[in-house]
């Protein structure tokens, strides 16, 4: 497989405090690769590193096969645009003249271009607005859109959703996938909003405590997720006895619901339970969430 990034055993230390602990990753060509991990557990420090604005304390990465060791990675790293914690914009200046600095900055010739990523990022009607008056939604797709001068094939988004209302993080995904079907633009994402990042991955990178506990693609996630039948009963003591006496898999949800991960029809269900007195008020199927995956993942006790 063509890797856009590869980690090799990084790890990150500040004084006293370590960051990232021997991480491993890769990116493949093309994939929107969501890194999942709660916030403190060193996804923004990883990105810190790729960008440049840090260096690894010990471990390696490779940028198209580019060692960060290399002296042309300065050049690899002109195919990346990022927006790290907060979008990098002038306030005072409207989406064009933002733009239009970006492009000063990076040495460009021209302005060619801008008005298309303008279009792109759906700013191309802010006319003389000022980005100071512009919506959280509109910050974010201008950071994206200054990401995007200079073309770059790789794109690295730091919570990119984070603080939006509804509608922004509907744009903010759409955009995404625009960029990435249509440019073949490969993303890294970082997120804790794991339902909106469930709806773009195509693979997942999970942190926690500095390092990877697991990478996979999303369709072998759909896999792994397991379904499990979910339970409203009059009686959750009568329910867990029945259940320990079947050797179920289950988790006690409240006083009156619960979730059983374990094989069983309904009707060999529900009779054990009938004769404990205990009475199913409601069944339905559900799958395995990426929240409670991950969960399990950092040996959270969503499986109890």
């Amino acid at each position: 497989m063509d890797y856009v990034l590869t980690v090799n055993a990084i790890s990150k230390s500040y004084k006293r405090f370590q960051a990232l602990k021997n991480l491993s990753m890769h990116v493949p060509k093309g994939a929107v690769y969501g890194f999942v991990g709660k916030n403190g557990s060193g996804k923004t420090t990883l990105i810190r590193l790729i960008c440049g604005l840090q260096t690894p304390t010990s471990g390696s990465y490779a940028l198209y096969g580019t060692e960060n060791t290399e002296e042309s990675i300065q050049t690899v790293r002109k195919r990346i645009g990022a927006v790290v914690e907060t979008p990098s914009i002038y306030l005072h200046m409207t989406a064009e003249e933002n733009l239009k600095e970006q492009y000063r900055i990076l040495g460009l010739p021209s302005f060619d271009g801008i008005g298309e990523i303008l279009k792109l990022a759906g700013l191309d009607n802010t006319g003389k607005k000022k980005a100071k008056h512009f919506s959280l939604g509109m910050r974010q797709r201008l950071g994206i859109a200054i990401a995007l001068c200079g073309n770059p094939d790789f794109l690295i988004l730091d919570e990119p959703a984070n603080g939006l209302d509804p509608q922004g993080i509907v744009e903010i995904r759409e955009l995404i996938l625009k960029l990435n079907k249509e440019r073949q633009i490969t993303f890294l994402i970082s997120s804790h909003i794991l339902d909106e990042l469930s709806r773009l991955a195509t693979h997942y990178g999970f942190i926690d405590n500095g390092h990877i506990v697991k990478e996979i693609s999303a369709a072998d996630l759909d896999r792994t997720c397991r379904k499990c039948l979910c339970l409203e009963v009059s009686d959750i003591r009568a329910f867990a006895l029945a259940a320990d006496q079947m050797g179920l898999e289950y988790h006690i949800l409240s006083d009156t619901q619960a979730e059983i991960f374990s094989k069983i029809t309904i009707t060999k269900l529900i009779l054990p339970l009938s004769e404990k007195g205990c009475e199913v008020l409601s069944i339905h199927e559900r799958e395995e969430s990426l929240e409670s995956y991950y969960m399990s993942l950092i040996g959270g006790k969503t499986h109890e």
